[in-house]
């Protein structure tokens, strides 16, 4: 996994289990009716997400036992936080707790050393920030958490920037052990935002959600550009039932998401 190693904090990587959408509903139904064992298989069956939020920050020269154990505290907070009546996966919800307590070891960490005044503003712009997030299911613009604070927009810019870790444009993101992608690979590239991260979770989550035949589809006609009649020739049905199932797969896509 790191460099090699399969096994992370004591725990094999190679034999984590991944738990399906109903087991995860079921054991947050039974975590919430009081049973104390339900927490931990959601728990143990989650730690591949935690894993590959981790893998993410395997480029920094930290230590990633460290990390990942980090990261079990952000998905325990999710699991004890996450509302089982909104429509959302535990796993879109989990992510941006996980990433979250990662970036707070990172920044209490940082060999560059932030005034108290600034990080402590900078502290509670990230608390109006997970609250926002929490109750509106987005992140708040840089205005929306000023005005929260009753502070001004550029002084909450200036403490956010002033807590980043600072990265060399060459430090490695990922490698495959032959083909390595560097930082300013990736500057021009908008997608790889933690936003259109998250987001491409959530179309994953949304995707198989859908009928076989519909996710057939919609993989033939936005992943190969298929035509509705190159689709219907392939699956053997009538341009209209294609367009008719496209139209309802896009619904539910854009519902769940």
């Amino acid at each position: 996994m790191y460099y090699g190693k399969v096994e992370i904090c004591g725990v094999n990587t190679a034999k984590l289990k991944t738990l399906g959408s109903e087991e995860k509903r079921l054991l947050l139904e039974r975590m919430r009716e009081g049973d104390k064992t339900a927490r931990d298989e959601l728990f143990s069956g989650n730690l591949r997400l935690v894993l590959s939020v981790v893998q993410r920050f395997s480029g920094r020269r930290e230590n990633m036992d460290d990390l990942f154990q980090v990261g079990c505290i952000g998905l325990l907070k999710a699991i004890d936080n996450f509302d089982i009546t909104k429509e959302v996966e535990l796993s879109t919800y989990a992510v941006p707790m996980i990433i979250g307590e990662i970036r707070r070891y990172l920044r209490d960490n940082a060999a560059i050393r932030v005034s108290r005044s600034l990080r402590d503003l900078a502290y509670k712009a990230l608390g109006v920030k997970e609250r926002f997030l929490r109750e509106h299911d987005r992140e708040p613009s840089v205005d929306e958490i000023a005005e929260e604070l009753g502070e001004k927009k550029s002084d909450v810019t200036e403490a956010l920037e002033a807590i980043l870790e600072p990265v060399s444009l060459y430090e490695p993101l990922y490698s495959d052990g032959s083909d390595c992608i560097y930082v300013m690979d990736q500057l021009s590239d908008e997608g790889s935002s933690d936003e259109a991260w998250l987001e491409d979770i959530a179309l994953r989550e949304a995707l198989g959600k859908l009928t076989a035949r519909e996710r057939a589809i919609i993989e033939a006609r936005y992943y190969r550009g298929k035509t509705q009649m190159e689709i219907a020739s392939e699956i053997g049905i009538s341009q209209a039932q294609v367009s008719r199932l496209e139209k309802g797969a896009l619904e539910s896509i854009r519902k769940y998401i």
